[in-house]
């Protein structure tokens, strides 16, 4: 017999069977549910129902017509029962929802395709991007750096002269790192100096 499934475990699972490649494969979803749960309690969502509602922005397939997260939300609890690819997002929203393994590896953010297509223009690769593995790097894409620093100025009297010195506090050159990659999808955290120098938030 079917279990009936509930709104919050479908709404996951159909986005992260929209936000995945068609590949269809059980990893990239469940990283891709473990991030989103990981991001709605950073913000301080109790559900992931509500986290869409206020940030649709976040997971565009909720809005944009994608056709997996439709076909997902839509179906009938049997017909996901019947269908391999939909039952593993299925098994990954639970996965995610009840703490269980993390597939992401502590990932905040994760891209697609469009790393590769749009890599000039890309968000992440002006702010410098690093990845930890090889296996990470599914796109054959560069590496890129931006490097900022902080530098103490102090001025002080030598031989009654006032003289400038400066002095480095601190540098970082990326801002994202890569914690995983399977299917279609690269998965980073931010880069712990760039957290502890700037006291940015790891999730936004």
């Amino acid at each position: 017999m079917t279990e009936k499934l509930d709104s919050e475990t479908r709404l996951l699972a159909a986005m992260a069977y929209g936000e995945s490649s068609t590949a269809d494969v059980f990893e990239e979803m469940a990283a891709l549910a473990n991030v989103m749960v990981r991001q709605s309690r950073a913000r301080g969502y109790s559900t992931i129902a509500a986290f869409t509602a206020k940030e649709a922005s976040f997971s565009y397939v909720v809005a944009d017509g994608n056709k997996r997260y439709a076909k997902l939300m839509t179906a009938k609890d049997e017909e996901i029962e019947n269908s391999p690819s939909m039952s593993d997002a299925v098994k990954a929203a639970k996965n995610a929802l009840n703490g269980g393994e993390d597939y992401s590896n502590g990932a905040y953010f994760w891209d697609g395709a469009d790393i590769r297509s749009n890599y000039k223009n890309h968000f992440k690769v002006a702010k410098g991007i690093r990845f930890t593995d090889p296996s990470h790097n599914i796109y054959g894409i560069k590496e890129s750096t931006k490097l900022v620093k902080k530098i103490k100025t102090t001025k002080i009297k030598v031989n009654g002269k006032i003289e400038t010195r400066k002095e480095e506090l601190w540098r970082y050159d990326h801002i994202y790192q890569s914690t995983a990659a399977y299917g279609g999808t690269i998965f980073w955290k931010q880069n712990p100096d760039y957290i502890r120098y700037t006291h940015a938030k790891e999730y936004l």
